[in-house]
C-alpha cells in the first residue's frame, strides 16, 4: 500500500489526518481532493492503491466498479457508519472496506444533549435576541428534563453514553428499544419496549442505531403519530432514519413540540459546503428551517479535538493492518439482510 486519494477533504483534516497519512505513506503518495466520491469524480483516483472516503462520499456498483478498475484495493472509512458502500460489490472486486467504529462516542453522545437542552430551553432564540439587545424572556418557556419519559433508540456505544448522561437528569423512565439489549443499562434502570411503546411513552425521543434498508425511515407518519405532540426529537445519528417531509408536515401541523438534528436524509448537496450564497431548492429543508422549535446543525456532533486525533490514529492503524495482512476488526463485510422487525423487536429478546 502506497498510495491513497482522500475525498471530501475538509480544512480540518489538515491538521490532524493529512499529516498522518503523509508521515506513513510520504506527502506525494497522498492525493487531496475536495469533491465528494462519485460516478463523475472517482476516475480521479487513478493510480491510487486506496481512497479514503467521509460519510456523504457515494461508493455504489457504479463507483466501485470504477474503482476496481484502477486497481483500488483499500476503501478506508473515516467514520463508523458504512450505509453509502455496497459491501456486496466491493467484496465480489476483493476490496477490503475499513472503517473507525469508534472515534469518540463521547462527542456524538454530548452532541445529542447538547441539541436536546437548546431545544428544550429554546437558547438559539434566547441569543439572537440577546444579540438584538432585546432582553425579554416572553415566549422562552422551557420544561425541565427531570421527571420526563426519556426513550433512545438504539443502544449502542453512542446510545449507551447518550443515557449515562440523560439517566443523571433525574427522568421518571429510560426507556431503550434495540434487539440487543445492555445488560448494564438495564442495572443502570433502562425499560427494553416496542418501538410503538416507546413512540407513545417518551417526552425526548433520541435515535443512535446506524442506517440500514430495514432502518430507513423508521420514524415516519406512522411513527410520528404515535407520539405526543409535545415530544422533542433528536437525530445525530444519520438523516436517513427519519422521513424529513412527514417530519415538517408534522411540525407545520404543531405535532412535534421541537427538533434538534444535526443530520439530514438529503444532506450531501448541502452539509460541509458553503451555500450561502446559492439559489436554496430544497423544500423540506427550507420548511424545516423556517420553524422556530427546529434546530440543525451540519453534521458537526463528530467534530472535537479528541475525536479528530482518534480517527486519524485508526485510519493508520487500518491501513497498516491491510498491508501486513492482520485480522482487523474495522474490517466491514456483507452483512445479512434484516427486516426492521429483527433489529427492533422490543422486547429485547436476542
Amino acid at each position: 500500500m502506497s498510495t491513497v486519494t482522500v475525498f471530501s477533504y475538509q480544512k480540518y483534516d489538515s491538521k490532524y489526518l493529512i499529516p498522518a497519512l503523509e508521515q506513513h505513506l510520504t506527502k506525494k503518495n497522498v492525493t487531496i481532493l475536495p469533491v465528494p466520491l462519485s460516478v463523475e469524480t472517482a476516475p480521479l483516483a487513478a493510480g491510487s492503491d486506496c481512497v479514503c472516503l467521509f460519510v456523504n462520499d457515494q461508493a455504489n456498483e457504479a463507483v466501485l466498479d470504477i474503482l476496481a478498475s484502477q486497481g483500488v484495493k483499500l476503501i478506508l472509512l473515516r467514520n463508523a457508519g458504512f450505509n453509502n458502500v455496497d459491501l456486496d460489490i466491493a467484496a465480489k472486486h476483493g476490496m477490503s472496506v475499513r472503517r473507525v467504529p469508534a472515534y469518540s462516542p463521547y462527542a456524538v453522545a454530548e452532541m445529542a444533549v447538547a441539541l436536546m437542552l437548546a431545544v428544550v430551553r429554546k437558547i438559539p432564540k434566547a441569543y439572537n435576541r440577546v444579540r438584538e439587545h432585546n432582553f425579554s424572556i416572553s415566549g422562552l418557556e422551557g420544561f425541565d428534563i427531570r421527571g420526563k419519559v426519556i426513550g433512545i433508540i438504539g443502544t449502542g456505544n453512542i446510545g449507551k453514553i447518550t443515557a449515562e448522561i440523560l439517566k443523571g437528569f433525574g427522568p421518571s423512565r429510560l426507556l431503550g428499544n434495540d434487539a440487543y439489549p445492555s445488560e448494564e443499562l438495564k442495572a443502570m434502570g433502562m425499560e427494553y419496549v416496542s418501538l410503538e411503546e416507546l413512540c407513545k411513552e417518551s417526552d425526548i425521543i433520541s435515535l443512535h442505531v446506524p442506517l440500514f434498508p430495514s432502518t430507513y425511515h423508521i420514524i415516519n407518519e406512522s411513527t410520528i403519530s404515535m407520539m405526543k405532540p409535545t415530544v422533542v426529537l433528536i437525530n445525530t445519528s444519520r438523516g436517513g432514519l427519519v422521513d424529513a417531509k412527514a417530519l415538517e408536515l408534522a411540525l407545520r401541523k404543531n405535532k412535534i413540540g421541537g427538533l434538534g438534528m444535526d443530520v439530514y436524509e438529503n444532506e450531501q448537496s448541502y452539509f460541509f459546503h458553503d451555500c450561502s450564497d446559492d439559489v436554496f431548492d430544497d423544500e423540506t429543508l427550507t420548511g424545516l428551517l423556517s420553524h422556530h422549535n427546529v434546530i440543525i446543525t451540519a453534521h458537526q456532533a463528530f467534530l472535537t479535538k479528541e475525536a479528530l486525533e482518534q480517527i486519524s490514529t485508526t485510519t493508520i492503524t487500518n491501513i497498516k493492518d491491510f498491508v501486513s495482512g492482520t485480522e482487523s476488526k474495522n474490517e466491514v463485510k456483507p452483512i445479512p439482510k434484516l427486516k426492521n422487525s429483527d433489529l427492533f423487536k422490543g422486547s429485547g429478546a436476542k
